[in-house]
């Protein structure tokens, strides 16, 4: 199953961001590499740090009100809402949609990062905050 390559095209010059990106894709082939019975740990995994970094990317957002960030948090709360459902239908004994998940999360990441964070990213240093 193939894993989401690091490139420089995930790297938008903020050293905090990308670290966080890095550690999603690094939980992210983690999550796409465990056996049946280690994937709803793993997936638990890569929801904590989903959550701790788009509560990061949110206030940073509102800290320097950035005007599409409404978009952007929206985006966040969709993507939470379907890796949380993948967890309960994993406690309800089907582990298939996290499997599906982990494929989607995969072709969604480069996608967001190089588009919404990308604009966050040039947003925060035009407005001279450094994260």
């Amino acid at each position: 199953m193939p894993t989401l390559p690091w490139t420089e095209e995930l790297e938008i010059g903020l050293p905090l961001m990308d670290d966080q990106h890095r550690e999603f894709a690094r939980l992210l082939a983690a999550a796409r590499h465990s056996d049946d019975a280690a994937l709803p740990a793993a997936w638990q995994a890569l929801i904590d740090q989903t959550e701790a970094h788009f509560a990061q990317e949110e206030a940073w957002m509102r800290a320097t009100r950035f005007a599409p960030g409404n978009a952007h948090a929206m985006q966040h709360r969709m993507i939470l809402r379907v890796m949380h459902e993948g967890a309960a239908q994993a406690l309800r004994g089907d582990i298939t949609p996290m499997r599906l998940m982990t494929g989607e999360l995969q072709a969604w990441f480069p996608q967001h990062v190089q588009t919404m964070d990308a604009a966050l990213a040039g947003h925060l240093r035009r407005a001279g905050f450094e994260p």
